[in-house]
């Protein structure tokens, strides 16, 4: 095991004042998320009838309920490039690093999409609940799963759906990016996929002066709660950078590894652009 696995940050210096402020971001969070969910609900039922398994207006209030998760947690978004949505029938995704839970607020605040995402997210606390009502696709990482999870992956294409997935298959410490893993790309080379575009993403979080560098890191054997609670009551948080690259058409590629690794150096090549404090 790499020795980065086993390392944790510093600790931050906790005073009483951090746990009130904790408390209200929680309680913000909660009725931010509850609320929106509680909409989301109320619109897919006119969405639904209409556009089936389509969904043209409900992602914007995931939108509009991660924008405010960041302003609560009071992290700064930037964003350089643009999104790629593709031409009219145009499969398309786009791959990111991972980081820690707090990727899907910001990914998600940045541009509409679906995640797919590992199949334990869907039990996770109020964040789990927002997953599955916005359409998350989840999958098992296992490799006996890994032809059925290539197959939901290429019917929510065909469905027009815009996917974002984390090719390393897990999350890091936030200042290093793992190698990728290409099982999921092999759902963009098949046959009855045509024309399909992926869009590389570099994500990468600047903590407040004087944190540390890995403070949003989320890896390891690192409980969610406690992670979850430390973001919370952090008293200043800093910037999260996201970098659209141009979009790469996997017909250009003879096979998944050779796709898996051009995303890769476009994804390093952005997170390492942005200098860390």
């Amino acid at each position: 095991m790499d020795d980065w696995r086993s390392q944790r940050p510093a600790p931050t210096r906790f005073h009483p004042l951090h746990f009130i402020l904790g408390l209200v971001r929680f309680l913000a969070l909660v009725l931010l998320i509850y609320g929106g969910v509680a909409l989301m609900v109320l619109l897919r039922l006119l969405e639904l009838p209409l556009f089936g398994a389509r969904r043209p207006w409900t992602p914007l209030i995931t939108q509009f309920v991660c924008l405010g998760a960041l302003q609560i947690f009071g992290l700064r978004l930037h964003l350089y490039g643009q999104p790629y949505f593709g031409r009219r029938f145009q499969p398309v995704t786009s791959v990111s690093n991972h980081i820690s839970w707090m990727d899907i607020f910001v990914l998600n605040a940045a541009a509409r999409s679906y995640f797919v995402a590992k199949s334990e997210v869907a039990g996770w606390p109020g964040i789990g609940l927002l997953a599955r009502v916005t359409g998350t696709l989840f999958i098992n990482r296992k490799k006996q799963h890994a032809k059925a999870q290539q197959a939901f992956f290429k019917k929510r294409l065909s469905l027009g759906h815009h996917l974002t997935f984390f090719p390393e298959g897990t999350s890091s410490d936030g200042v290093r990016i793992l190698p990728f893993k290409s099982t999921l790309f092999e759902a963009l080379l098949t046959d009855n996929i045509k024309n399909a575009a992926i869009q590389p993403i570099s994500l990468r979080y600047q903590p407040a002066q004087g944190y540390d560098a890995r403070l949003y890191g989320w890896w390891g054997d690192m409980g969610f709660t406690g992670h979850f609670w430390r973001i919370l009551t952090t008293p200043q948080h800093g910037d999260v950078y996201v970098t659209y690259h141009a979009p790469l058409m996997a017909r250009d590629f003879p096979n998944r590894k050779a796709l898996a690794q051009a995303c890769h150096a476009k994804v390093l090549a952005g997170f390492t652009a942005v200098p860390m404090s």
